[in-house]
């Protein structure tokens, strides 16, 4: 018969040696729900995932979107995703590094989404963020704005808001605000 409690002896006893060569490094529960989600992952043709800290790092990161359709088409928006130990009980924290003219991202930011506010749920994964930040490009919405002047254009003027868009996507100014140029390549429509 096998003695199971020499076995898991032999178990702890293996770890603890395994802990004094500085071999394991232990990992937080959200570490291994993001190793999971990242290995899963299944990007749209649009969209780029970066380490700038390396691999080690899978905590922070970087995603790079290139709308291939709609208002912002041509552009290059990142966006930063800081991952905590508690996730997924708790959505990562996104701002946008790019400075877009955006009903639902403002002037510093911070993103408007709902999935990453009152209705993230620990059933959602990396892979919805990255959808929901893509259809916020291809839909931008009005009714739920962090740049409410966006949003304003946005209802009641859209041809004045699409020029607005490719004015600061260019390289301008959209009234006092000046925008960073963020096209890429050929974007001629």
């Amino acid at each position: 018969m096998i003695n199971l409690f020499k076995i898991k002896g032999q178990k702890k006893e293996e770890a603890a040696n395994a802990l004094n060569r500085g071999t394991v490094k232990k990992q937080s529960a959200g570490e291994l729900r993001l190793n999971k989600d990242i290995s899963e992952l299944n990007l749209p043709n649009t969209t780029t995932i970066a380490f700038p800290n390396g691999k080690d790092d899978l905590m922070n990161f970087e995603i790079s979107i290139r709308p291939d359709e709609g208002y912002y088409f041509g552009g290059m928006f990142t966006f930063t995703f800081q991952v905590s130990p508690s996730y997924p009980h708790e959505p990562p924290k996104v701002k946008c590094k790019t400075k877009v003219y955006h009903p639902n991202i403002d002037l510093e930011g911070n993103v408007c989404l709902n999935i990453l506010r009152e209705d993230w749920k620990p059933v959602l994964n990396i892979n919805t963020i990255i959808y929901g930040l893509n259809l916020l490009f291809s839909q931008p919405n009005d009714e739920d704005p962090l740049n409410h002047e966006a949003a304003a254009v946005l209802r009641e003027n859209p041809k004045l808001f699409e020029s607005n868009v490719r004015r600061a996507m260019s390289g301008g100014y959209v009234g006092q605000a000046f925008f960073p140029r963020c096209l890429v390549g050929s974007t001629a429509r």
